[in-house]
């Protein structure tokens, strides 16, 4: 509850901040290199978006993809996960309450193969924004193609979060955990990937273990629960499975490796966090998004090392840089092939702030200004005010 209070009280600034930006959509009069001719561009909605949204932070990921298809004049049908649809049929009963017109905001619930899948493939949808893994999205990605629907996807990902000797090493600790166990690790810009340099590796392990088993689990609904359960019993098994495939792949455990069993976790779905060591960066635990409180821990020697190690995956979604130096960081910030990339902190977004993946992390950008033409496509009008008749065999 404390981390979704914290989204539930950020969650306007999105509609403050796109509604502002509604009136001010420009197009441009073009200089042409061709006399007689005046040429300009606008802008127009695309006309129905389909939302489909996963089951953490619900309504948050609606928010990101709803405030900017409505101010740039485009209708919505928001399709949920059938996990957690209940705060989105609450919300969208707002939107009613404010005034919009019937028709503007929609709602549709069910599984994906039932409701899903026509919403993505409708003739009269003209662009599916979606969040959620990388398998789904790549399935979307192939139906949407079949229309030329427009599309944004926001996907998985294994984020590498480095930190180099000469870091302060308190705030690394703090941001390892907050990349990894916060939101018990059911975030898609997760730092799972955690490399540390040689020189403090076991120091900072130390460190990191003794800070992880303080952790706080229990009812998800107490203010001072800090890691909650897994949200759903598939996932939970997931989650288990994939502690058991990294025992097997020979990584070591360090911390957790199984069911949260403290009295108050009672009869969740909860998982303990959960640390590994002498991580390989082919194993499985590292190439493979669990989305849960696992962390794999791996070693590197120089910068050269941690760019190789970082970018050694199928994702791009995020990054983290932990080091006092400045050149360091901004080298990193241009070596790691990720949409995101922090230094010195972990898990910042805005609405002011563009946020998307490289490669099977996703296409396209959610949150900024630049997003809102996500939801727009160009015209280019062209008028002859006094250009002399041509040749109509030979293009103008």
């Amino acid at each position: 509850i404390a981390e979704m209070l914290a989204q539930m009280r950020y969650i306007p600034n999105w509609y403050y901040y796109y509604g502002g930006l509604a009136d001010k959509i420009e197009g441009a009069v073009i200089p042409l290199d061709k006399r007689g001719y005046l040429n300009y561009t606008r802008y127009e909605p695309l006309g129905v978006v389909a939302i489909i949204t996963p089951w953490n932070s619900p309504l948050m990921l609606t928010t990101w993809k709803l405030a900017p298809a409505l101010a740039a004049g485009n209708t919505v049908v928001i399709k949920p996960s059938e996990f957690t649809s209940a705060s989105v049929l609450e919300f969208v009963k707002l939107i009613e309450e404010a005034g919009a017109p019937p028709g503007l905001v929609n709602v549709v619930t069910g599984f994906g193969s039932e409701v899903g899948t026509p919403l993505v493939e409708h003739p009269k949808v003209a662009k599916v924004a979606f969040t959620g893994s990388d398998a789904t999205g790549k399935k979307i990605y192939a139906s949407a193609a079949q229309t030329m629907k427009h599309v944004t996807m926001e996907l998985g990902g294994k984020s590498p979060n480095i930190v180099f000797a000469d870091a302060n090493i308190d705030d690394a600790v703090n941001g390892a955990i907050s990349g990894i166990f916060a939101a018990t690790g059911q975030t898609c810009l997760a730092g799972s990937r955690l490399l540390v340099e040689d020189a403090i590796h076991d120091d900072f392990l130390q460190r990191l273990t003794e800070k992880a088993l303080t952790a706080r689990m229990g009812d998800p609904s107490s203010m001072e629960t800090q890691v909650g359960p897994i949200t759903t019993q598939p996932q939970y098994n997931k989650v288990l499975d994939y502690i058991a495939i990294a025992k097997s792949e020979g990584a070591t455990l360090v911390a957790g490796g199984g069911p949260g069993r403290a009295p108050e976790c009672g009869d969740g779905w909860f998982v303990e966090p959960t640390i590994f060591k002498d991580v390989d960066n082919g194993m499985r635990i590292a190439q493979e998004e669990v989305f849960g409180p696992v962390l794999s821990v791996l070693r590197f020697k120089n910068e050269e090392e941690a760019v190789r190690i970082g970018n050694e995956t199928i994702y791009g979604l995020a990054a983290g840089v932990w080091t006092s130096d400045v050149g360091r960081a901004i080298r990193m910030t241009e070596s790691l092939r990720a949409g995101t990339v922090w230094v010195n902190t972990y898990r910042a977004t805005s609405y002011m702030s563009p946020f998307g993946g490289y490669r099977q992390s996703g296409i396209g950008r959610e949150n900024g200004a630049e997003m809102i033409k996500e939801y727009l496509q160009t015209k280019s009008v062209w008028m002859n005010f006094g250009a002399p008749s041509a040749n109509p065999f030979v293009q103008r």
